[in-house]
């Protein structure tokens, strides 16, 4: 057997004194990441016993609506591209891209 290996990916979040987070700092030193400023942030953990998803949502309080707006955007194209890799299901992963051309036109955010 191959020895095990374990990775981890941490997360710091700054509080103000109404515990509202200013600062978001993250490390995934596999990937070469270290202390890097992030605005806004979504973390998902499916709970198998539960049968649900557990979930973090954080933004500071100087992120810009606009750029929410296109983290959104942006997050729902991965999310559609992951579901596609996970099931192989061709019908539902056009689907879920097609709402988020939807969802971009209606927000009128630019393609890039």
């Amino acid at each position: 057997m191959g020895k095990n290996y374990t990775s981890t990916i941490e997360l710091t979040v700054e509080l103000d004194e109404n515990r509202v987070p200013e600062k978001l700092h993250w490390t995934a030193e596999d990937g070469g990441i270290s202390k890097e400023e992030a605005k806004a942030m979504m973390l998902a953990v499916w709970d198998s016993k539960a049968q649900e998803t557990l979930r973090i949502d954080l933004w500071t309080k100087d992120m810009p609506v606009d750029e929410m707006k296109v983290f959104f955007h942006q997050t729902l194209v991965e999310m559609s591209k992951t579901f596609h890799r996970a099931t192989q299901d061709e019908k539902m992963s056009a689907t879920m891209m097609d709402f988020c051309d939807y969802f971009a036109e209606k927000l009128e955010l630019k393609k890039s």
